[in-house]
C-alpha cells in the first residue's frame, strides 16, 4: 500500500514552512530541505500522501528497534562511501585538507565521539545517542577506477540554487552523480543567497539527485562566521537519513512535529548560542528544549548531540531506504592488475534490429598497469561460431575507446550477442571479472497486417519487445484484468514513485505498402490517483508513436494524459484495476505512413505516479479497396443480387444525407438516412422480400445526387 490519509500534524508542519535571511543571529534559511520537500509535494501532490504513510511505517519500525534494543552500533558499524563534487569557478576556496577535516566532523559527530559530547548537559545526558553509520572517501569510481573521493569540477556559474538542483547535473555547469545506491554524494559549491545546506530524503525525487549539497563557506575553516566548523554537513545528512528539524517546521505554533519522540517540542529554531536550562511557549519547564541538537539552528560551535531516537529513526531509515549503501564496495581500493583489458558497454547492436546483419560496436577499457597495445576480441550469436578480431593500438591506464568488429550474421529469433576479450598484450588477463559482456536483441522479419495482440500467450509475443531503459518496472503481462479473454498488459505507475520514467511496448514491424487506408486501435483502461481537475499535476502520459526506422525515431499519432486519458473518473487512491465497463476502444488513423512501407508501433508511458494503465486487443489493421470502387467513387454489389446488397463509397462520403432504393414504378422502397457526422462508408440493404426486377439505387449528398441501377432475381 503506498497512499494513506495524513497526519494533520505533519500536514502542518509542512505547510507552515518559512525562512528569512541568514545571519549569525537570525538563520533561518541555514538549510533549505524542508522547503525543497515542500517544493516536491507541491509538484507532485502524491508525494504528500506517501511521506505521511512512509512515516507512519518508520516510527512502527523505530518503535520495534527501540523495544528490542537493536542498534547498528551494536549490530556493527556500517561504513558508507562518500564522494565530494567540488563544484567552483576557483578551486582554491576549497582544499583537501578542509574536505578530510569535514569527513573527519561527520564521523566524530554520529559516532558521538566529537569533543562537544562532554559538554552535553547532564538532563540531557541520558537521551544522548550515538550511531553506527561511518563514512569513507571513496577509493574507487562506479566503473572501478582508482579514486580519492573528491572530485574537482571547474564551473563558470558564480553560484547554484537549491531549488533547481542545476549543481547535481553537467549539462547545467554542475557535477552528475555517482551511482546513488553505492555513494553518499555531496555537492560543494557556492549556494546563492545565504543557503548553507540542503538535503534529499529518501525517495523524494529524482534518484540522480539523492544526496546532499553544502555551501563551500560552511567547510571547517571556510568563511560562514558562526556555521564554520562543518556542522552544516552533519546537519544534512541527518535528513538525508529521514531526521526533521528539531522545531517541527510550524512557524512557533507549537504543533508541529519531528516524529521523534525524546526530543523536547520547540516553538522555532535556535539562532545564537545559549547555556543553562532554555524554555520557550512550547516547552515551559526544565530542562527547557534541546538547543544542543544538531537538527536545530544553533551556531556550529554549541551543537553536540543527535538523541537515541533520533539515531534509531536514522538507522531505521538506513535500513529500509539506504541498505543498498552498504554493500558498496566503494571504500575498498582499486586492486590495479599489469595487463586487465575490460569491457565497458556494447554499443551496438540496438535490442532489435531489422535486417538479418549487424555490425557490433564496443567500448574497451585498460583497466591495467601496462599501456594496452593489443587484444583478441571475440564475438558469438548465440551458440554459433566465434568470431576473432585482434586489436591493436595505444590504451594508458584507464582510457578507453570505442571499436567496430566486423558485420555478423543473424536469423529470425530473439538472440544473446556475447562478446569477450583475451590475450592482452599477447598475455593472461589477470581479472577476467571485467572481461565479457552480453546483449539480449530480436530479429524479425516484417509481416504482413493485420497484427492482433491479445496477450492471451507468452509475454511478450513474438516479434514485440519492451523498451526499459532505468531498469525499473516496465509494462507486464496481468490477468487481474481484461476487455476480452483473460489477460491484458499493463503498467504500473502507482508504485513507480520516478516520475518522467518512459517505457515503450514494441510491436513487429509491419508491412503496410500498397494498401488504402491503415488504422491502430486498442482497449485502453485508466484512472488517476489525483482529482483531474487539480491544476498543475504531473500526470501518467500515454502516446502511440510511429517508428518508419526500427525504432530510432518516432513519430506521435496519439497522446493523452488525466482527463483525456483515465476511463474511470473517480479518483482512485488504490492500484487501479478496472471492471469489464471501464475499458475504452482508440483507434488512430495511421494512413499517412502508408508510403513508408514498413513501420512498429510504440505504446510509450511516461510516469506521473498516478495509476496503473492497461492495454488490451491492439489491433494493427488495413484496408485495401476494390479496384472497381476506387476508380468508380460509388459501388453496389453483388448486381445482379439474389436479395443482399451493399452500396460502398470511396472515398469516404462527406456530406452524404441518404442512401434510397427505388422499384421501376419510382416507389421508394428502403432508405438510410444520415444524420450528423457521417460514420460509415458502406450501406448494406435487404432486397429478399421484394420482386424480381430493376431497381435504382440513389445516393444523395448536400450538393449532388448518384444513382446505380441493379437487377434483383
Amino acid at each position: 500500500m503506498r497512499h494513506i490519509i495524513p497526519s494533520i500534524r505533519f500536514f502542518v508542519a509542512i505547510l507552515l514552512i518559512t525562512y528569512t535571511g541568514f545571519a549569525p543571529a537570525h538563520a533561518q534559511d541555514r538549510c533549505a530541505s524542508m522547503e525543497l520537500l515542500q517544493k516536491r509535494f507541491t509538484d507532485q501532490p502524491a508525494l504528500r500522501q506517501l511521506f505521511n504513510q512512509r512515516d507512519l511505517r518508520l516510527k512502527q519500525l523505530v518503535n520495534e528497534r527501540i523495544a528490542s534494543g537493536k542498534t547498528l552500533r551494536t549490530a556493527g558499524p556500517v561504513t558508507i562511501p562518500v564522494v565530494f563534487h567540488v563544484v567552483l569557478s576557483r578551486q582554491s576556496m576549497v582544499t583537501d585538507a578542509q574536505i578530510m577535516a569535514q569527513l573527519d566532523t561527520i564521523n566524530k559527530d554520529y559516532a558521538g565521539i566529537n569533543a562537544g559530547a562532554e559538554k552535553i548537559p547532564s538532563y540531557f545526558k541520558s537521551l544522548f545517542g550515538q550511531s553506527g553509520i561511518q563514512f569513507c572517501l571513496a577509493q574507487r569510481t562506479p566503473n572501478d577506477a582508482p579514486s580519492t573521493g573528491i572530485e574537482r569540477y571547474n564551473t563558470t556559474r558564480n553560484s547554484f540554487d537549491y531549488t533547481t538542483n542545476q549543481v547535481k547535473h553537467a549539462e547545467s555547469g554542475g557535477a552528475d552523480a555517482w551511482d546513488t545506491d553505492k555513494y553518499l554524494n555531496i555537492w560543494i559549491c557556492d549556494l546563492s543567497a545565504s543557503t548553507l545546506g540542503y538535503a534529499t530524503f529518501p525517495d523524494d525525487g529524482v534518484k540522480d539527485e539523492q544526496g546532499v549539497a553544502v555551501d563551500y563557506a560552511s567547510l571547517p575553516g571556510g568563511s560562514a562566521t558562526g556555521f564554520n566548523q562543518g556542522k552544516t554537513l552533519t546537519h544534512e545528512i541527518g535528513h538525508y537519513f529521514n531526521l526533521y528539524h528539531i522545531w517541527g517546521d510550524d512557524n512557533g505554533a507549537c504543533t508541529g512535529t519531528d516524529e521523534v519522540d525524546d526530543t523536547p517540542n520547540q516553538s522555532n529554531s535556535t539562532t545564537t548560542c545559549q547555556t543553562g536550562i532554555l524554555t520557550d511557549r512550547c516547552t515551559t519547564t526544565s530542562p527547557g528544549i534541546m538547543y544542543q541538537n544538531y537538527m536545530d539552528y544553533t551556531p556550529d560551535a554549541c551543537l553536540y548531540m543527535f538523541t537515541k531516537m533520533q539515531v534509531a529513526r536514522m538507522e531505521a531509515a538506513f535500513s529500509t531506504y539506504r541498505s543498498l549503501l552498504s554493500l558498496s564496495n566503494g571504500c575498498t581500493p582499486v586492486d590495479v592488475k599489469k595487463k586487465d583489458a575490460s569491457l565497458k558497454a556494447i554499443r551496438q547492436p540496438a535490442q532489435r534490429i531489422c535486417v538479418n546483419t549487424l555490425t557490433p560496436q564496443i567500448t574497451l577499457v585498460n583497466r591495467g598497469s601496462e599501456t594496452l597495445i593489443s587484444v583478441t576480441i571475440h564475438a558469438v550469436i548465440d551458440d554459433g561460431t566465434v568470431q576473432n578480431y585482434n586489436w591493436t593500438g595505444s590504451l594508458a591506464t584507464y582510457a578507453e575507446t570505442t571499436v567496430t568488429l566486423p558485420i555478423l550474421t543473424t536469423v529470425e529469433g530473439n538472440h544473446v550477442l556475447s562478446i569477450y576479450t583475451s590475450n592482452p598484450n599477447g598475455g593472461t588477463d589477470e581479472d577476467t571479472s571485467n572481461d565479457s559482456l552480453s546483449l539480449d536483441f530480436i530479429y524479425y522479419e516484417p509481416v504482413a497486417a493485420p497484427v492482433r495482440e491479445g496477450f492471451e500467450g507468452l509475454f511478450p509475443p513474438q516479434g514485440w519487445d519492451i523498451v526499459n531503459e532505468d531498469g525499473g518496472s516496465t509494462w507486464e503481462k496481468t490477468t487481474s484484468a481484461a476487455k476480452t479473454g483473460s489477460a491484458s498488459v499493463k503498467i504500473g505507475n502507482f508504485d513507480n514513485q520516478v516520475v518522467g520514467q518512459r517505457d515503450y511496448l514494441r510491436s513487429p514491424t509491419v508491412n503496410i505498402a500498397g494498401t488504402d487506408s491503415a488504422f491502430v486501435s486498442f482497449q485502453v483502461a485508466a484512472a488517476t490517483y489525483t482529482n483531474t481537475s487539480t491544476q498543475g499535476n504531473v500526470w501518467d502520459t500515454l502516446q502511440v508513436l510511429i517508428s518508419t526506422d526500427c525504432g530510432q525515431t518516432y513519430t506521435s499519432v496519439y497522446k493523452k494524459w488525466g482527463s483525456s486519458l483515465i476511463t474511470r473518473s473517480a479518483a482512485t487512491r488504490t492500484a487501479f484495476t478496472p471492471g469489464v465497463n471501464e475499458w475504452r476502444r482508440e483507434e488512430i488513423n495511421i494512413g499517412s505512413f502508408i508510403g513508408q512501407g514498413e513501420i512498429l508501433v510504440a505504446f510509450l508511458n511516461t510516469n506521473g505516479n498516478e495509476n496503473d494503465i492497461y492495454l488490451d486487443d491492439i489491433n494493427i489493421r488495413t484496408v485495401t479497396i476494390n479496384p472497381n470502387l476506387k476508380e468508380a467513387g460509388f459501388l453496389v454489389t453483388p448486381n445482379p443480387t439474389s436479395g443482399q446488397v451493399s452500396v460502398q463509397f470511396y472515398p469516404h462520403p462527406e456530406k452524404l444525407k441518404s442512401v434510397s432504393i427505388y422499384n421501376v414504378a419510382g416507389q421508394k422502397v428502403t432508405e438510410t438516412v444520415i444524420t450528423g457526422e457521417v460514420s460509415s462508408n458502406i450501406y448494406n440493404f435487404d432486397l429478399t422480400t421484394f420482386p424480381s426486377g430493376l431497381y435504382v439505387v440513389k445516393a444523395e449528398f448536400e450538393d449532388q445526387v448518384l444513382t446505380k441501377k441493379i437487377i434483383k432475381n
